[in-house]
């Protein structure tokens, strides 16, 4: 099992730039990036970082406001400014960002994400597309001399993942258990596919106490009805319940259900304050779990 971090919503790129560096010195596998609402755009932030890790991503880019010429030809221009360490993680991302806050329907985001892939990944592999359908029409070839990165895309229903086993190399998937990934993510997605889960981790000594209140910070997330049918399907409500909370052991045991359920990266996203992170990735960087 490969082991990476990331940042989600960083604040500056230098603050991008140094968390890569760091995952690097410790020796981790991978570093991870995504697209927040109004936040920095990851494939940027990927293509300018200097000391990283082999491996660089995206988890996730949002399909709806990126026409898949573009990512492509933006994926591409990354492959070759770092020497093809991308792996591009794409998704239909929510309704209350495309269509609340960019004004984009959001119709259908398992036929949208379909099309997307169709066009989208043979334009990373050089081929030329012609593709009429719902969403794009497309009638084009791109001439960049670059590899295709790996593609996966966020899923977490049945038709999702179906779809992702059909037209990707993988899964990015968040706010799950190691139980939801063995009975429900790898079965859809079949032994030869990445599955790669961003796990949540809180260092502390009051596990009730942090997660009382995880449980309330985090209560937006189980409106979203992409989690929330995902929580629903592990027995949960709470996204809280999904956060390794506990000691140095605890964090350590979860990693390594993790690994044991059929995940093949997980991407540690250490809560808390700047020791608390480096005390996590301390952590994981020394442990026997690949």
């Amino acid at each position: 099992m490969r082991i990476g971090t990331g940042l989600i919503d960083p604040a500056t790129p230098a603050e991008v730039a140094a968390a890569a560096a760091d995952a690097a010195r410790r020796g981790l596998d991978s570093f991870w990036t995504n697209q927040s609402p109004g936040g920095w755009d990851p494939l940027m932030l990927l293509a300018t970082l200097g000391e990283r890790p082999p491996e660089i991503g995206t988890a996730i880019l949002a399909t709806y406001p990126r026409h898949p010429v573009t990512t492509a030809t933006e994926a591409l221009t990354v492959q070759a400014l770092t020497g093809g360490a991308l792996t591009l993680g794409v998704g239909p991302s929510h309704a209350w960002y495309i269509r609340d806050q960019l004004g984009i329907p959001y119709t259908s985001p398992l036929r949208h994400t379909r099309e997307y892939l169709s066009v989208l990944r043979p334009l990373l592999r050089g081929e030329h597309v012609r593709h009429a359908g719902e969403f794009f029409t497309v009638d084009t070839e791109l001439g960049l001399t670059a590899p295709a990165p790996p593609l996966l895309m966020s899923a977490l229903g049945p038709r999702m993942l179906e779809l992702a086993r059909e037209l990707a190399d993988g899964v990015v998937t968040t706010w799950v258990t190691p139980e939801l990934i063995a009975d429900h993510v790898v079965p859809r997605v079949g032994p030869d596919l990445r599955v790669v889960v961003q796990v949540i981790t809180l260092l502390t000594t009051d596990p009730a106490g942090a997660r009382e209140a995880l449980s309330r910070d985090l209560a937006f997330v189980a409106g979203m009805p992409a989690y929330r049918a995902s929580l629903g399907r592990a027995g949960l409500s709470d996204p809280a319940d999904t956060v390794v909370i506990g000691d140095e052991e605890a964090v350590v045991d979860a990693l390594a259900r993790f690994r044991d359920a059929g995940a093949t990266d997980v991407v540690v996203a250490p809560l808390g304050g700047p020791a608390d992170r480096a005390r996590t990735l301390d952590l994981v960087g020394a442990a026997a779990l690949r």
